[in-house]
Parts: structure tokens; sequence; C-alpha cells
């Protein structure tokens, strides 16, 4: 427990979440600190270009079998659910408006690296092996959660005929949205390259990357500060308990599909930790492109302030724990 708690607080003093509280703390200060649109567009667009590729080497890696299929596939129909049942809960427990709790739902069903990487370290901690690929499961959980949010936002907009929104228009719509591309190319790429791939693009994907992050994450922090100082309000206890309860939801969905997959203890622990999790890096980059309306102060500050958090201190404990006992 001591060793989990050292790894709760060390990811807690990161740079990338202290480059956040920063902008938050400069926006909330009302300080002019801004980045212009067009370099925080492509700072997310590279963002996911990086994660995109590395996934598609770790398959690449690792190579086809019906382990990382099965897995694979179990991840994609968890990325898709899961936003359904955030989008519904959050309803229940909150009045945001359909926007907000799609772009919301999104982030539920996507999931944060930071917190996977949290969760490796605790389960080799306690001596729990876990499969390799578990990485790749995680950059194939970004993308459907992103199409599930873009779903639900684009069901609520009164502008779109009822008829188009039961065809084909709408899902070609959301399938070609450029973040989507740039995610679903990179891994596809990745996967066709491999390692090789990977070393000759190395110095751009991999060296910058936690910088980049870190300049990322600076101006969402501003962008949630912003919104809070206008939109705060809308952080109601409701809001707040849905990033509480979310979490365990998500873990509660995920165990039986672990169990299926015949995970060994510690990947069973992470496939529950993904699920458990919620994204601040692809998808607030997705939504500040392609959901511009929804706000960074609400799904941020959930993703990041709340649930973030929780699972370090208490969820990855407990996550490990029911692996163990699946597994078992």
């Amino acid at each position: 427990m001591g060793d989990t708690l050292a790894i709760a607080l060390s990811n807690l003093g990161s740079p990338m979440v202290l480059f956040f509280a920063l902008g938050a703390a400069a926006a909330l200060a009302r300080s002019d600190l801004a980045l212009p649109e067009a370099v925080a567009k492509a700072l997310a667009l590279y963002l996911m270009l990086a994660i995109g590729f590395k996934g598609g080497v770790g398959v690449a890696a690792h190579g086809l079998d019906l382990g990382l299929v099965v897995t694979l596939a179990a991840g994609a129909v968890l990325s898709a659910f899961v936003p359904l049942v955030a989008f519904v809960l959050l309803s229940w427990m909150s009045s945001l408006p359909r926007v907000d709790r799609a772009a919301v739902a999104g982030h539920y069903g996507s999931i944060s690296i930071v917190t996977l990487v949290a969760a490796s370290e605790s389960v080799q901690g306690l001596g729990l092996a876990y499969e390799g690929y578990i990485v790749a499961v995680a950059a194939v959980m970004e993308t459907p959660a992103i199409l599930v949010a873009l779903w639900l936002a684009s069901r609520g907009d009164g502008r779109r005929p009822a008829a188009e929104d039961h065809g084909g228009g709408l899902f070609r719509e959301i399938a070609l949205n450029g973040s989507v591309i740039v995610l679903i190319g990179a891994f596809v790429i990745g996967m066709i390259t491999g390692e090789k791939g990977l070393a000759d693009i190395a110095p751009f994907i991999v060296d910058p990357f936690k910088g980049i992050l870190c300049l990322f994450l600076l101006d969402m922090g501003v962008i949630a500060g912003r919104g809070l100082r206008a939109g705060y309000r809308s952080m109601t206890p409701g809001v707040i308990g849905f990033g509480l309860l979310m979490p365990l939801v998500g873990a509660a969905i995920a165990t039986p599909f672990a169990w299926l997959c015949g995970l060994s203890a510690g990947g069973a622990a992470l496939l529950i930790t993904l699920t458990a999790s919620a994204s601040y890096i692809a998808v607030p980059a997705a939504m500040r492109i392609a959901l511009p309306e929804a706000r960074p102060a609400i799904y941020l500050t959930l993703s990041l302030g709340i649930t973030f958090p929780f699972n370090l201190t208490l969820g990855i404990p407990l996550y490990a724990a029911i692996g163990q006992l699946i597994a078992s």
C-alpha cells in the first residue's frame, strides 16, 4: 500500500499535472497567458498522431494471436459501451447540456495513459505479471469512445434532420473527422512500419512527447481555469459525484470482460484500470477540434481533477485486488 501511495504522490507531482495546474491558476488569476488557436490544434493533432503510432508499433511487435485479438476486441467494445453508460448516468445526476454530457462520456470511455503507467508500476510492485500488448489495447480504446461521444452530441443537434441521424451520412461524418483520421491512420502506419518506423521518427514522436504534452496541458489548464471562472456553478454535487462514481462503474463493467479474455492477474488489473480511467490527452484533443462548444472546465475538471487522483490513490489498489480475484 505504501508503494502505491508513493506512485500516487509521484504522479500528482508530475510535470504534466503541474503544468495543467499552472495554466488553471494563471487563468483564475486573470493572466493573459494563452496559446494561439492554430498552435493549440497542432499540438492536439501531434499528441493523437504519437499515441496512435506507438500503439500500432506495440501490436506489430507482439504479433497477432488469439489472446491479442480477443483483448483488442474487448477493449473496443468497452470503449464504445462505457460512454453510453456514462452519458445516461450523468443525465440522471446533472442538468448539463447535451454537448457537455457527450464530451464527458467520451472521456470516460477512453483511457488515461498516465493512470496506466501508475497501475503498471503498482502491479509489478505486487509481483504480478501482465501481458505486454495491454498498451496496444489502450490505443484501441481511444477511438471508439470519441466516435460515440460525437454521435451522442450530434443526436441532440436540432439543425440536423432526423432522417439523417439514422442514415450513413452521420457515421461517415464522424469517421472522417480529422482528429479521428489522424489517430486511426497513425495506428495503422505504426502497425505497418513497426519498430523500424518508430526508430526512424523517434526524435519527433518519442523524445519531445512529454514536453509537448506539458505545453498542451498548460493550454488545457488555461481553458479550464477560464471556464471555471465563468461556469463554476455547473460543477454541482451531482457532477462531482459522477466523477467519483463513474470509475467504479467502469471497473464493474470491465471485470467480466477481463475474466472472459483469460488475462493474467496483472493484465486483468490493467484492463480494469483502463476502463475505469478517464482521458485527459487524446479525448480533450479531439473535443477541442470536433466539439469546441463543449466546456473543458467540466470535462477536464472531472477527468483530471477528480477521477485521476481517485484512481491513483484508491482505485488502482482495488483494481489490482479484483484482478487477483478473477485470475485465481
